[in-house]
């Protein structure tokens, strides 16, 4: 490899031999006394990312270039033990994200600075999944630290991972789901009075829809294929889940600026139906 831009002295952007790739490389003293064209010393490499398709490489370098290489280190050591290793590959703007997290809360403990999460509730309901993660990630992290960690980060860092989805490393509209898939569910138990069980299947499933929904909402490309004779079955079939889908597309718009497309809808509404039936059949 060689150098094509040095960020400080532990982050260099780098370009692959016989290849139009670029990859950004973290070490320490990797950049020092480093010129544009000078060989890459792979001794020094700690980690190396791949920007995603799309992402501007000197970004993730800028951000990368502001955290210590030993906290990129631990980081990096602890995507395994909590199953973050493919989804890190896949997104390297997740692992700057972690690391830069890592760093403030290792300060706040040194500090003794402590931090309360008012989402934790939310959070191990809405995704368990990433919250499980984010608490092997904290175990992990603990394991390399003299002063560990609080054990409630794993919210932040579940949070970080929800977010991944987004392909940005800003929680604001994690934060944001967040809080209209609450307002979503405590919608349709009132619309229906029902009490919803967070941790059954098809609520789980409803909640992933809906986070894809987010995810299509940021990304500007929500459905609008599905044949219109499929759309007005739905539709007619569940009547009262329209309504309540009516109502819940009514806040999301409110909520994020984006009116929900017929086809949404109507997905939407075949979801309320499920968890609906599913509420009532085990009350």
């Amino acid at each position: 490899m060689k150098v094509l831009r040095v960020f400080n002295n532990n982050v260099v952007l780098a370009h692959r031999t016989g290849s139009d790739e670029e990859v950004i490389l973290t070490g320490r003293g990797l950049g020092f006394q480093a010129r544009p064209g000078d060989p890459v010393d792979m001794n020094k490499v700690i980690r190396t990312f791949v920007p995603s398709q799309g992402r501007d490489p000197d970004h993730v370098a800028q951000m990368l270039a502001g955290i210590p290489p030993e906290i990129i280190q631990i980081v990096s050591d602890s995507l395994a033990p909590a199953g973050l290793q493919q989804m890190a590959q896949d997104s390297p703007a997740l692992v700057v994200a972690l690391a830069d997290h890592t760093e403030g809360a290792i300060q706040r403990q040194e500090r003794g600075i402590n931090v309360e999460y008012p989402l934790q509730g939310e959070v191990e309901n809405l995704y368990p999944g990433e919250y499980a993660q984010g608490k092997a990630f904290i175990d992990a992290l603990n394991k390399q630290l003299d002063n560990p960690i609080p054990a409630q980060e794993a919210v932040a860092i579940a949070l970080h991972l929800v977010s991944s989805g987004f392909a940005n490393g800003d929680l604001t509209y994690t934060y944001q789901m967040t809080g209209v898939i609450e307002q979503v569910l405590a919608i349709i138990e009132e619309s229906f009075g029902v009490r919803l069980d967070r941790s059954s299947v098809n609520v789980a499933r409803f909640i992933t829809h809906m986070r894809y929904l987010f995810v299509r909402i940021y990304q500007g490309k929500q459905l609008h294929e599905e044949p219109s004779p499929v759309v007005e079955a739905i539709r007619e079939s569940f009547p009262e889940a329209l309504r309540c889908a009516d109502d819940c597309a009514a806040v999301i718009g409110l909520r994020l600026g984006s009116e929900l497309s017929a086809d949404e809808e109507s997905y939407m509404t075949l979801h309320i139906a499920r968890v609906v039936g599913d509420a009532k059949a085990n009350r």
